[in-house]
């Protein structure tokens, strides 16, 4: 017969955070927790990141300005900062009032064109039995949008959209009057050992976005103005109009060209066929020099970005965020493309250095 054995020692319990494995599926749910509150928060933050975001770009876009300001007048970065804000500002003004006088009245009757060219369009697919006869042109336009989602939808209303512009405007400009307290600010809540590697990243992207930025005003420029002066040139009403809306669109590549061409075919038929026709080879020739030598000149001197890769995106954020999220896209992925690299060479480093 066996003496009563004594009493077993008791083993660590789920809430006892001495027991290792508890300890690691403790860690396990807090990260799975952050990251799941992360996407929550960037979620119903997203317009408000969106802003900031494209208020870096205009940051960006005002340095680029300076820095090549500072290139002919050495004075302090300030001034020329200044000089560079007020010749935006002027700019601009003098944008909207050409656009106000010579192409303000033009704005509707375009509207007016487009929807009769459309009916007609409807009226031509009908009579080939494309489109069924009960299908109207309200459903079709629906039928076209709903796939897009909010690729093409506003900001909301106009007020919002000029709000969200001024923020962008306000945003950039206390980014570009001091960069370095902002990237030092941001550096400060990494650890010591990252924060080189931080530097020498947002060194990159701000480079990269200077470069994209700067071939994406020069795209827009000669664009806007071959249009306007070929669609003149070819008898295509609103030229001028047309011209600004090619300029302003090019801002989004993919979707902006598909767009503007759309417009500028459609007015050119309207006025007869043989206009139309020199309507489709203005568009083609302007798609042209862009493919062949505004984008390569921009990819070699910024990031090389595949136009499937691009695409994506401004349809993937463009759904989810609307026209802030499609203008930004493609900042958006040269800045993310930017950071893998610089990710994926560190990572090779290391393991050459551990090798």
């Amino acid at each position: 017969m066996t003496g009563s054995a004594g009493p077993r020692p008791e083993a660590p319990g789920p809430s006892d955070y001495s027991d290792p494995l508890t300890g690691r599926e403790l860690h396990k749910a807090i990260v799975w927790t952050a990251v799941v509150l992360t996407v929550v928060l960037v979620w119903f933050l997203s317009q408000p990141l969106l802003l900031i975001i494209g208020g870096i770009v205009f940051a960006q876009m005002l340095d680029g300005g300076v820095r090549l300001l500072g290139r002919v007048l050495p004075i302090a970065r300030g001034t020329r900062l200044a000089i560079v804000a007020i010749a935006v500002a002027v700019l601009l003004v003098g944008f909207l009032v050409l656009a106000g006088t010579q192409v303000g009245a033009q704005a509707q009757a375009l509207q007016q064109v487009v929807m009769v060219q459309i009916e007609r369009l409807v009226d031509w697919l009908h009579a080939r039995g494309v489109v069924p006869r009960d299908t109207g042109l309200g459903q079709i336009g629906q039928q076209m949008m709903g796939s897009f989602g909010k690729v093409t939808a506003v900001l909301g209303t106009a007020l919002g959209a000029l709000s969200s512009a001024a923020m962008i405007i306000v945003i950039g400009l206390f980014v570009a009057m001091e960069p370095k307290l902002y990237e030092r600010g941001i550096a400060w809540m990494m650890p010591m050992e990252k924060r080189e590697e931080f530097y020498r990243t947002t060194k990159t992207m701000g480079y990269t976005l200077r470069r994209l930025m700067f071939g994406r005003l020069i795209g827009m420029t000669i664009e806007g103005v071959f249009t306007g002066v070929a669609l003149g040139i070819a008898g295509v009403p609103m030229a001028a109009l047309l011209g600004i809306l090619t300029g302003l669109l090019a801002f989004l590549p993919n979707i902006g060209a598909i767009v503007s061409g759309a417009l500028t075919i459609l007015v050119g038929f309207s006025a007869g066929t043989q206009t139309g026709l020199a309507a489709v080879a203005v568009y083609c020739i302007v798609q042209t020099i862009d493919g062949y030598v505004i984008v390569p000149m921009v990819a070699r001197r910024s990031v090389d970005l595949p136009p499937a890769l691009v695409l994506g995106a401004q349809l993937l954020l463009g759904a989810l965020f609307g026209i802030l999220g499609l203008a930004l896209a493609d900042p958006i992925v040269a800045m993310v493309k930017v950071l893998l690299e610089k990710r994926s060479t560190l990572k090779a480093e290391e393991a050459e250095a551990a090798g």
